[in-house]
C-alpha cells in the first residue's frame, strides 16, 4: 500500500455525527495527492465537497473525478491521461464508471458501501500514481 493509499484510508477512519465519513471519495483522492503538487489540501478538499455520490446525483464515481482532480494539480492537462483513468476504472468493473451504477452492483453481490467505496479511492489512487509516474510527476 502506497503513502497517498495509507493516508486516504486513515482519513476514511474520521466520522461526522451523522455518520458519513469526513472526507467523501472524490476528496480521500484528491487531497493525498494536493501538497506533493504545491497545492493547499484544504483548498483542495473544499474544491472536491460536492463530488461525492457521484456529483451528489450518482454520475461519475467521486474517486475517479478525485483522480482527475488531482491529475490536473500535478500539471498533466493532456486529454489521453483522463482517458486513461477512465479507461482502467472500466476494464475493471465491467465498463462502468458512475457510482450509481458501480454501487447497485456492488450492492448484487452483498459488499458493503463503505468497503466498495474504500476500495474504488484504494483503486483510482494507485491509477493516478501509475499515471503520474508515467508522466515523470512522481
Amino acid at each position: 500500500m502506497s503513502k497517498y493509499t495509507e493516508l486516504a484510508m486513515e482519513r476514511r477512519k474520521q466520522f461526522t455525527p451523522e455518520g458519513r465519513p469526513v472526507y467523501n471519495c472524490c476528496q480521500s483522492v484528491v487531497s493525498v495527492f494536493a501538497g506533493d503538487a504545491g497545492y493547499d489540501e484544504e483548498a483542495a478538499m473544499k474544491a472536491a465537497t460536492y463530488f461525492r455520490g457521484g456529483m451528489q446525483i450518482g454520475s461519475v464515481c467521486g474517486a475517479v473525478t478525485g483522480g482527475l482532480m488531482a491529475l490536473g494539480l500535478a500539471g498533466i492537462d493532456e486529454a489521453q491521461a483522463g482517458s486513461e483513468l477512465f479507461r482502467r476504472v472500466r476494464e475493471k468493473h465491467d465498463g462502468l464508471i458512475h457510482c450509481k451504477e458501480l454501487l447497485k452492483v456492488s450492492a448484487e453481490k452483498g459488499e458493503v458501501k463503505m468497503t466498495h467505496c474504500n476500495a474504488m479511492i484504494s483503486e483510482c489512487i494507485g491509477y493516478v500514481e501509475e499515471i503520474l509516474r508515467e508522466k515523470g510527476k512522481i
